[in-house]
C-alpha cells in the first residue's frame, strides 16, 4: 500500500551567509534575462528542453492536479500557421481593440503587429490551462486554481530555460483560441500563453528598461 505521506528529505543545509551569497547571486543572474523579439535560428536540444519542462512540473499546483500541457513546435508549417493566426489578432488589437492608453504604454517596446519571431525562433512552447480532464469513466475532473497554478509553473519554465543559456518571450495575442484549433487540444483545455524560445540573435538589442525598485514591490508589517 503506498504511503500517503513520507519524510521531507531537505535538498539543502546553509549557513545564513551562505543564504545571503547564493540568494544574491540567484538575482544577479535572474536580472540579466531580457525578452527579446530576434532570435537565431541555431537548433536547442530536445533533451534540454525536456529538463526545463521536468523542472517546470515540479511547481506547485492547486490540490496537486498539475493543470498544465505543453506543446513544443518545431515544425515550420505548424509554426507558419500560428503566426498567420496570431498576427491577424494583432492587428485587430492595434488597430483598436487595445486603446490609446494600453498602445501608449507599448510605444518604449516598440512592438507591432509583425510577430516574425513565431516562424524563425527555433521552438514555441504553447502552455494550455486544463481547466478540466476525463477520467477513465469519461466524467469531468474539475482543477482547482488552474490559472494560478499554471502562472507559477510558467515562471519557473522561463528561469529553467534562463538557466541552460535560452532566451524566451511571453507571446499573449488576444484571443489566443486558434492554438486549441491548430495544435488540436481537448475542449478542456484553455490557451494561457505562448512561450516563444531559442538562442538571441547575433547583435540583438533590448529596450533599455529599469525594473521597480524593492521598496515599491514590498512591504513589512
Amino acid at each position: 500500500m503506498t504511503k500517503k505521506f513520507i519524510p521531507f528529505n531537505k535538498a539543502i543545509d546553509l549557513t545564513h551567509t551562505e543564504m545571503l551569497q547564493r540568494s544574491a547571486e540567484f538575482y544577479e543572474f535572474m536580472k540579466s534575462r531580457r525578452t527579446i523579439r530576434e532570435f537565431s535560428t541555431e537548433e536547442v536540444s530536445q533533451e534540454v528542453i525536456d529538463n526545463c519542462l521536468k523542472t517546470a512540473g515540479t511547481a506547485p499546483s492547486g490540490a496537486n492536479q498539475q493543470p498544465w500541457h505543453f506543446v513544443i513546435i518545431r515544425d515550420s508549417s505548424i509554426k507558419a500557421q500560428i503566426r498567420e493566426a496570431a498576427e491577424e489578432e494583432e492587428r485587430n488589437f492595434y488597430a483598436g481593440r487595445a486603446g490609446d492608453t494600453w498602445l501608449e504604454a507599448l510605444e518604449p517596446l516598440g512592438t507591432d503587429a509583425d510577430k516574425p519571431f513565431l516562424e524563425k525562433a527555433p521552438i514555441l512552447i504553447a502552455i494550455f490551462e486544463q481547466k478540466y480532464t476525463l477520467n477513465d469513466q469519461g466524467d469531468k475532473v474539475k482543477h482547482y486554481y488552474a490559472k494560478e497554478s499554471v502562472g507559477i509553473a510558467t515562471g519557473v519554465l522561463i528561469s529553467a530555460l534562463h538557466n541552460v543559456g535560452l532566451a524566451t518571450l511571453t507571446h499573449t495575442p488576444s484571443p489566443m483560441n486558434f492554438l486549441t484549433k491548430i495544435l488540436k487540444r481537448p475542449e478542456g483545455e484553455k490557451p494561457f500563453l505562448l512561450l516563444v524560445v531559442g538562442y538571441p540573435a547575433e547583435g540583438v538589442e533590448v529596450p533599455n528598461i529599469d525594473k521597480k525598485k524593492l521598496t515599491d514591490i514590498s512591504s513589512h508589517f
